[in-house]
């Protein structure tokens, strides 16, 4: 409006003008007249009158004024026609808003369907930003809550969850609260009492690190949620709750749920006035996981149980374990449990600081790290039967290669002798009474005929291609890789140390063979690797998502399809060797070993295992599968600083395959021969 009554008055300026040209002009013709048209000069010159320059200085006026119009009348053309929408849309920008509304994320269900991860309506107390000015309502409102009038303030200050969002003050207020609010609407204006949900586990602490827990969104999950290179789609804003961990870090695109949307109408100071359109907030689908709660529970109970049991009996330091089952057939997790552990309630609302603390801190036993995937650990004597497949493969050994244990390992002289676990010996021995009885001799053996070799890495290549040193892509976050050592590895590793300290010796050889020294591994890669020898090569991929609920209906929109992580290829004859040994571990090892088996109807194969390191107590393992005969699950436990296998780990699997096959254990025989 204002560009057209600018253009309007240089118009009656230019038509002033043209009119004071022209009757200016007028004036000149009828003094030509009058003087015979002949025009006067001055004496001694050309003409310099002023009428001459007062023509001159018009004309360019004229110039100048028609420029003038023209650019006007361009910029009117192009603001009314061409660019009308643009400023259509910036003034309604001006004086609009889009308020967003969170919506309630998907629930997180078990294999039958029972509840692991809800929602919970609840009472939130939020205001207005401008509340913040009246001091004397935001003291009321301080009072009521029963928080300090600078917290109040701080929150209603904060800008988490947008410019014209009213700010959450309070989130579970009593209904006391909520009553006195109603009821006197003229001393909290601006303050109103919402609704909401607030994530519920109402089974506790029970599967917490599949699971994980939510949070407020962090800075870099905003910025990433606006790259462009995000392909998930997932717009966040600021004060957002999203997943952080587990389960509701790894599928927040689904869990997530679509946003209400509300438009509203505000002053020039950003103040509310009115509102408009609603798009109500849609929940986010429903995520049913393989876990089976039964077995889960089971699962850490016994966990907690045997450490607990080992702490209490003279071993303080025994603090941590975990376990896991597997179903061989698909790579579905069954059960997956980590001690310490904590409630992923905690983190509703919003964490404390000596919380946050006591949950991360090693002092407390590191609770938030899920060590069945990010734990590493040497894999003792479980690693045992691919140290036989090495040496089957690479012809060092057959079936028949004969051994003598007499406690006392000389192969490298006597200078780097080497003890077996059982220092009185084993006598003779073969590759499967090797695994039966865990003799490190038969495996010192293996360990230098590789180094002295045409293919010192042999055992290297062979663990490589059953899965170690490789994360196996499970779908959760921070799983860790473990490591195969090597030469180039050590050499790098130590670099500070003397060339010989540095090189690649023979006992890094028989260390690798019986699981010690620098190998690392974690407890999913050892239940991956026997999985793969239950079906004889076949490793599918380890997952905890099932399926995926519609939104909208009952029926799925996404059911999990396995997929094959290894497919290994080994002589018949191999696998059968390897195999009846490990059935000799569970049956012929240890008598009161065997009798907490022998009471299931199934058979089952497994391998005891126990990680030394200086100055600490052993760490034990036992990872078996059932039935031996037609394997369905591989059921894998450590105990960190528990002992010998034997005492610990054995316990907590026998207890989770009686919570699979309802027969729990009825043996109360304690293993005293020290297993290995």
């Amino acid at each position: 409006m204002r560009a057209v009554l600018i253009i309007c008055g240089c118009l009656v300026l230019a038509a002033l003008a043209a009119f004071l040209y022209s009757r200016r002009a007028s004036l000149r013709e009828t003094f030509k007249l009058d003087i015979g048209n002949a025009a006067p000069t001055a004496a001694g010159g050309s003409d310099t009158s002023t009428e001459k320059g007062f023509h001159t200085r018009l004309v360019g006026l004229g110039i100048f004024s028609g420029t003038i119009l023209g650019v006007l009348a361009a910029r009117l053309f192009s603001m009314q026609l061409l660019s009308s929408h643009d400023y259509e849309e910036q003034a309604e920008s001006n004086r609009t808003r889009t308020v967003t509304t969170a919506a309630p994320r998907g629930r997180i269900l078990d294999r039958n369907g029972v509840e692991l991860v809800t929602n919970r309506p609840c009472l939130a107390v939020a205001a207005e930003p401008d509340v913040v000015d009246d001091e004397i309502e935001m003291q009321l409102l301080a009072n009521l809550i029963g928080m300090p009038y600078l917290a109040v303030r701080r929150k209603i200050q904060s800008q988490n969850e947008g410019a014209q969002s009213k700010r959450t003050v309070a989130v579970d207020v009593s209904r006391r609260v909520v009553a006195y609010i109603d009821e006197h609407p003229y001393l909290f204006e601006g303050v109103e009492v919402q609704e909401r949900t607030e994530r519920l586990y109402p089974n506790g602490s029970l599967a917490a690190h599949v699971l994980g827990y939510t949070g407020t969104v962090s800075q870099e999950q905003l910025e990433w949620s606006q790259d462009p290179r995000n392909t998930e789609g997932i717009k966040y804003n600021a004060g957002d709750v999203v997943g952080q961990a587990g389960v509701e870090w790894q599928y927040e695109s689904v869990l997530q749920g679509i946003r209400g949307e509300q438009v509203v109408y505000v002053d020039a100071y950003g103040s509310v006035l009115d509102s408009s359109s609603s798009i109500d907030p849609q929940s986010g689908s429903d995520v049913v996981l393989t876990i089976d709660v039964k077995v889960e529970r089971v699962a850490e109970e016994s966990l907690e149980r045997v450490i607990k049991r080992v702490h209490d009996s003279g071993q303080p330091d025994c603090l941590a374990g975990c376990a896991v089952a597997i179903d061989v057939t698909n790579g579905e997790i069954i059960a997956a449990a980590s001690e310490p552990t904590y409630n992923p309630s905690v983190f509703t609302g919003g964490i404390s600081y000596d919380d946050w603390e006591r949950l991360s801190s090693e002092e407390s036993g590191s609770p938030l790290l899920n060590r069945v995937i990010s734990g590493q650990y040497p894999s003792a004597s479980t690693i045992k039967p691919l140290g036989t497949f090495a040496a089957l493969d690479y012809g060092l050994a057959t079936p028949e290669t004969s051994y003598y244990c007499t406690g006392w390992w000389t192969g490298f002289g006597e200078d780097y002798g080497q003890y077996c676990w059982n220092h009185d010996g084993h006598g003779g021995m073969t590759l499967q009474t090797g695994i039966t009885y865990s003799c490190d001799v038969v495996f010192y053996e293996i360990g230098m005929g590789f180094f002295y070799s045409d293919n010192p890495e042999g055992l290297q290549e062979t663990y490589r291609k059953w899965g170690l040193g490789s994360a196996t892509g499970i779908d959760l976050p921070s799983e860790e890789s473990g490591r195969v050592p090597d030469a180039e590895w050590k050499w790098n590793y130590w670099d500070t140390s003397p060339d010989d300290a540095r090189s690649w010796q023979g006992g890094d050889s028989t260390n690798l063979s019986i699981g010690q020294g620098d190998l690392l591994v974690t407890l999913l890669q050892m239940a991956c690797v026997y999985s793969g020898i239950a079906t004889r090569g076949t490793i599918w991929r380890p997952h905890v998502l099932k399926s995926v609920r519609s939104s909208t209906g009952s029926g799925t929109v996404i059911d999990h399809s396995p997929e094959i992580l290894h497919s290994i290829q080994e002589e018949s004859g191999h696998y059968d060797l390897v195999q009846a040994g490990l059935s000799g571990v569970i049956y012929e090892e240890s008598a009161a070993q065997a009798s907490h088996f022998t009471n299931m109807n199934e058979l089952v194969a497994g391998k005891t295992g126990t990680a030394e390191r200086a100055g600490q107590n052993p760490t034990g393992w036992f990872i078996a599968y059932v039935p031996a005969d037609k394997p369905k699950y591989c059921v894998a436990s450590l105990v960190e600083k528990g002992g010998y296998g034997s005492e610990s780990a054995m316990y907590v699997v026998r207890d989770i395959m009686g919570a699979i096959y309802d027969e729990p254990d009825t043996s109360d025989a304690v293993d005293s021969s020290g297993v290995r």
